[in-house]
């Protein structure tokens, strides 16, 4: 067959090739094969200051959230599997602000927040304030699971946990020596808020895209040092702590809870996305909105979905791992990027 004057488009979102044919013939639709990178899985251990001597753990401690959350999806795991897996490791990990490592408030006890987002049917569920929970991210995914609420907090999230079997820990088992010294000299009158917030100025989250093409996004904190009680950040709040949408990709953030809410940074950057940056250009963009417009820094792992990933920050430092193809990837300061072969199991 003989096409004269004919024009080709590329649909971004249907990913279908339009061939429009002279006046009066009929329009071809072909069905173009993607180039895939998939699976994928980026965490991310905060952003902020981390001193010298906690540097080495903060690395070694996102790589291995990574391989294991890789594992999952190598295993045939969901997104959702991967980023849960993933963060639930760096809450077992007293080196992060998160779980057992989390920042004490000015009573000197821990408040935890935490938040799950799938991009399928854009289903989310969070916590906050919670205490006494060790992985504050699989009460979240129970609160998507099963419940018909995106979020809840304090006694109320407490209350849910035991109707659904999830065990109490001791408070003090959450509270580690390093965070109790940070909270001790917080309290002095001469203290400085800044170097108190070294090494502990963060969140923790993953994002991930599983073969099926489907994005999710995990995140948890112990939120900020010597903060208010009762205070809620940016984490478990949809579209600034993360967020996951299978037509544009998904987001973790880290860093100012206050400063990230503003500029709802997860989403921000997902608008970019849908706008035809790439993950690494929308989240500078984002970042650089964010310290332009209200002076805040952080760090944020994002994935579009097709598993073109990135990870980027403002702040001195985050330490952040990739997963991709059989290779690990990592890095602590900016222009940093390690890699790995991932040894076969």
């Amino acid at each position: 067959m003989l096409l004269f004057d004919s024009c080709v488009f590329w649909d971004h979102c249907s990913h279908k090739l339009s061939l429009h044919l002279p006046f009066g013939s009929w329009i071809l639709l072909l069905y173009c094969k993607r180039t895939v990178m998939l699976p994928v899985v980026v965490v991310h251990g905060g952003a902020g200051h981390i001193p010298k001597e906690r540097s080495e753990r903060s690395t070694s401690g996102v790589c291995a959230a990574a391989r294991s959350a890789y594992a999952v999806l190598k295993g045939g795991g969901s997104s959702m599997d991967a980023v849960v897996e993933a963060v639930t490791l760096l809450e077992n990990n007293p080196s992060f602000n998160a779980g057992c490592g989390s920042v004490l408030n000015v009573k000197g006890e821990v408040e935890m927040d935490a938040l799950v987002m799938e991009g399928k049917t854009l289903s989310s569920g969070a916590v906050s304030a919670v205490r006494n929970i060790a992985n504050p991210i699989q009460l979240a995914r129970l609160v998507m699971e099963k419940t018909s609420h995106a979020c809840l907090t304090a006694e109320g999230a407490s209350q849910f946990a035991r109707s659904m079997g999830v065990p109490e820990v001791p408070l003090e088992s959450l509270i580690t020596d390093y965070s109790r010294m940070r909270w001790k000299k917080n309290l002095a009158p001469d203290a400085n808020p800044v170097e108190c917030q070294m090494g502990k100025m963060g969140t923790v989250g993953a994002v991930a895209v599983d073969a099926d093409g489907n994005v999710a996004c995990a995140t948890s904190t112990g939120g900020i040092l010597n903060k208010m009680e009762g205070r809620v950040g940016d984490t478990p709040c949809i579209g600034s702590g993360g967020y996951a949408d299978n037509m544009s990709g998904a987001v973790s953030t880290t860093g100012h809870g206050e400063a990230i809410m503003k500029v709802t940074l997860a989403r921000h950057i997902l608008f970019h996305m849908e706008q035809g940056e790439s993950a690494e250009a929308a989240s500078d963009l984002g970042l650089v909105h964010m310290k332009s417009r209200v002076r805040g820094l952080g760090g944020v792992v994002t994935v579009d979905p097709q598993g073109n990933w990135a990870a980027r920050f403002s702040s001195q430092q985050m330490a952040w791992a990739a997963a991709q193809k059989d290779v690990l990837h990592y890095g602590l300061y900016t222009g940093e990027h390690f890699t790995q072969i991932i040894d076969a199991q």
